[in-house]
């Protein structure tokens, strides 16, 4: 069973002084930048100091996992991108603006090509897809279920490439939430990811000073299905990570579950309800986020 992450902050790959803040940071994944980050003359720079950081850094017992955001297949820089990071044996790598699974396929057997090359294990390098950066990607994200990429640690999805996508002036509704379109496609993204049986992981929170509107954001995203955010500031990373790990009646209850179905069943009464093997699934999932919440976050 993977273990979710629940929070993914990204870091400038380029920038020395901001890489060297985040090399203890509670977050558990860091996503170190080569995209929209860094602009066209510093993608070199970016590469090299990014490639360094995670052999520096991944040896060392540590509790963020370290991912790489290439940039867009369809450019220049992707395979560059890859050849460059996989040889530091990062953690994950995130892919922008796909249109579909078979992005992340074609991203998928590069780096088995480049796993092979350096010696590692091939799959051992996972991929998250921002799955709906493109006007096209967002019907395809139920397309996953039947591809088996067995690297795919889960689909996120984003709203501002979206909106550039389809010409709009702004992406929120008249109450400051999301508009009703990418409120589909947030859903569509929750629901792809979970008939692929992967992980979703929530979009970013804009207003990096708003604190209590990213722990109420964020509850409500974890009550909903979501396993993690993304984040944009390292001040945002502790909000997201209590938001995401159980309290203790959860835990407390998820223990109860497991123990009531230790058994040969598929159905048992608890509290006065029936549960079956979906709730025990829960429980589990559960459970296994909290014994990572105290450890080095490895493969």
């Amino acid at each position: 069973m993977t273990t979710p992450i629940r929070s993914f902050l990204f870091v400038p790959g380029d920038s020395e002084k901001k890489l060297s803040k985040v090399a203890e940071s509670s977050a558990d994944a860091l996503i170190l930048d080569l995209e929209d980050a860094v602009s066209e003359n510093r993608k070199a720079v970016a590469r090299e100091l990014t490639s360094h950081f995670i052999v520096e850094h991944r040896g060392r017992s540590r509790r963020s996992q370290l991912w790489v955001r290439i940039n867009p297949i369809n450019t220049d820089h992707a395979l560059v991108d890859l050849s460059a990071v996989v040889a530091a044996q990062p953690d994950g790598i995130m892919i922008p603006k796909i249109n579909g699974p078979l992005d992340v396929v074609r991203v998928h057997h590069y780096l088995e090509a480049l796993e092979t090359a350096n010696g590692m294990t091939p799959g051992s390098v996972s991929v998250l897809p921002v799955a709906t950066e493109t006007a096209r990607a967002p019907f395809r994200l139920g397309d996953f279920a039947d591809f088996g990429i067995a690297r795919l640690y889960g689909l996120t999805w984003g709203a501002e490439d979206l909106s550039a996508a389809l010409g709009a002036s702004t992406n929120l509704g008249q109450g400051g939430g999301w508009a009703v379109t990418y409120q589909l496609v947030r859903s569509l993204t929750l629901m792809g990811a979970r008939a692929a049986e992967v992980e979703a992981v929530e979009t970013l929170y804009v207003d990096i000073r708003d604190n209590d509107g990213l722990a109420e954001s964020s509850r409500r995203a974890r009550a909903e299905g979501f396993s993690g955010r993304i984040a944009i500031h390292p001040g945002q990373v502790d909000t997201i990570n209590a938001a995401f790990t159980p309290s203790a009646e959860e835990v407390e209850f998820a223990s109860r579950v497991v123990e009531a179905f230790s058994g040969d069943v598929g159905t048992v009464a608890l509290d006065g309800k029936m549960l079956d093997l979906p709730h025990l699934k829960q429980a589990q999932r559960v459970l296994a986020l909290v014994a990572a919440t105290d450890s080095p976050r490895s493969r």
